[in-house]
């Protein structure tokens, strides 16, 4: 006999088999019982999540000749031919392929026609969202008044596109996505029967994956077991390989070149989840929901408490990564990369389109939208706060008042009076350094733009860079920006045989001495508009904090 696919075999044959679906099981069964069966259902919910399979045995159970609690024996005639496809009272049509009027006319025509040998001639339509309009009308009266021995059970994935006037026809029942640990205790008890030995997190895994749908979890299980030996174990690693995917430890290295704004690290992780084998696009899909994930527990006050579906030791990484990140700047990471759906799915490139988005991440500074400047401002606080802690914890005053107590109390031995004096000397040399390394240089620059572009020598680029109509002048903390009102423009700054940007950082480095990094930021198509310092709205005791290396 030829394999039969596990999810085949294994498919409920009464109401009690189903899993998850305890709400209509339950409505479905004393209905049976009672036998106030309606004359027309509608079973709605995503795939793989029993909507024909509970028509199927709905369809046996009306039928059955000794119902067992409601359930169907399966042992009966009818039972027997329903189970076979044999019967001539139970229709099955898949209104995808079967969408013309024409062939809901041909259902009408056999309407006609009573039960041979049972009760009710069921009618099954699956996919009924997928009729055409003409399909619709032509089924409207049949199900409004079908004759006593018909019962229409209609299926639908998407039961937005059914017409209200068929939905006040039926009794409708919504099914819901079966939770996680309901298909792994199935899982289980198909591994045990198939002497298919798999581990706990195996299991989950290929639960999570199937989001929401006992079918494909139980697909996936298949395909994942026929890759081991008899005997051997389906561990978690084994999965990950066989399904293309990859650990919740790549995720964090990838937020983590993000956080770091390293953009080699992240196409370094690109390179080696191709070279697995696995697909990026799958991966960035997997991402955004690590990012999502990251969000919630961020946003909760107990990270246990979180509706994310991880294990309590990935929720606590994903607690300790969201307290290194604002969640603006992390709402801003998931709506960039849930926006690249529709891009990736026209791309013929789609690993350029998937970088590109990495960029944007990593420097919002090239987007002028709402969420790219608060995550710049997000930015400049954390940096701002790291130097104010760096400050706090390195008091040069105090370190000073320790070197000259100890020296003064002969606490020091004369031998390395020397070296304390030279520490002194170096304590006293960095502080100085601290002073002048304020960001007041480059709200100086700003304000003699003029005079920087007259240290310019070539006559069309002074020309291009003075005319404030053109081009823009704003700056940050550590960088002048030029905010070009023309796309030409921008493009020559950043073209290599121009080489705008080293001749105006080389015209600055005349006027003050000092080497400052100079950024474009394309604003053409947008007009001329009125630049905003980030610096206006802080305070002014942060804006005075020096920048400070440490030396380690």
């Amino acid at each position: 006999m030829a394999y039969l696919a596990l999810y085949r075999k294994y498919r409920p044959l009464t109401f009690d088999d189903v899993k998850g679906q305890e709400v209509v099981v339950s409505a479905l069964k004393n209905e049976v019982k009672t036998g106030r069966v309606g004359h027309a259902y509608m079973l709605c919910g995503s795939r793989g999540i029993g909507k024909t399979t509970l028509a199927k045995i709905l369809a046996r159970a009306v039928n059955c000749e000794h119902p067992v609690d409601g359930n169907p024996c399966n042992e009966c005639a009818a039972c027997k031919q329903i189970n076979a496809g044999s019967s001539m009272n139970v229709v099955e049509i898949d209104a995808a392929s079967n969408n013309r009027v024409d062939d809901v006319r041909e259902l009408i025509d056999g309407v006609r026609y009573s039960p041979t040998n049972a009760k009710y001639k069921v009618y099954i339509i699956d996919e009924v969202h997928m009729l055409s309009p003409g399909a619709f009308n032509a089924l409207l009266k049949t199900l409004e008044e079908p004759p006593s021995y018909v019962i229409f059970i209609l299926a639908t994935t998407d039961v937005q596109k059914v017409p209200v006037t068929i939905l006040s026809r039926c009794q409708r029942y919504d099914l819901k996505r079966i939770p996680v640990p309901v298909i792994v205790e199935r899982l289980k008890e198909i591994g045990e029967r198939e002497n298919i030995k798999a581990e706990e997190k195996a299991l989950s895994y290929i639960a999570r994956a199937a989001d929401g749908g006992m079918r494909d979890a139980v697909s996936i299980f298949d395909k994942c077991s026929s890759f081991i030996s008899e005997g051997d174990v389906l561990t978690y690693d084994k999965t990950l390989e066989i399904l293309g995917n990859v650990d919740v430890s790549v995720f964090s290295g990838m937020f983590e070149s993000l956080r770091a704004r390293k953009i080699n690290e992240c196409i370094k992780v690109l390179d080696e989840i191709s070279d697995s084998g696995a697909s990026i696009v799958q991966f960035i899909t997997d991402f955004t929901w690590y990012l999502r994930n990251m969000l919630l527990v961020q946003l909760s006050e107990n990270p246990a408490d979180a509706p994310v579906d991880m294990t309590s030791e990935n929720i606590a990484l994903l607690k300790q990564q969201a307290d290194e990140i604002g969640n603006k700047t992390l709402m801003r990471y998931i709506e960039v990369l849930s926006g690249l759906k529709n891009e990736l799915r026209n791309s013929t490139d789609k690993r350029v389109i998937i970088e590109l988005a990495l960029i944007k991440l990593i420097e919002p500074t090239s987007e002028s939208t709402d969420a790219a400047v608060l995550q710049r401002l997000e930015q400049l606080e954390s940096e701002l706060n790291q130097q104010e802690r760096v400050l706090n914890g390195m008091n040069v005053d105090a370190i000073l008042s320790k070197v000259n107590q100890a020296v003064s109390s002969g606490a020091v031995v004369q031998g390395n009076e020397a070296d304390a004096a030279q520490r002194k000397e170096a304590l006293e040399n960095k502080k100085k350094e601290l002073l002048d390394a304020m960001p007041e240089d480059i709200k100086e620059i700003a304000s003699r733009w003029n005079e920087v572009c007259s240290l310019i020598k070539d006559d069309m680029s002074r020309t291009t860079f003075s005319d404030r109509e053109k081009v823009g002048v704003s700056y940050s903390d550590n960088e002048i920006r030029l905010l070009f009102y023309r796309h030409m423009d921008y493009t020559q700054f950043y073209a290599p045989y121009f080489e705008f940007q080293k001749t105006i950082e080389e015209a600055i480095e005349k006027l003050i001495g000092k080497h400052v990094k100079v950024t474009g930021v394309d604003r053409s198509g947008e007009g001329k508009a009125k630049e905003i310092d980030i610096r206006s709205i802080l305070p002014e005791n942060v804006l005075n904090l020096p920048i400070v290396e440490v030396n380690k």
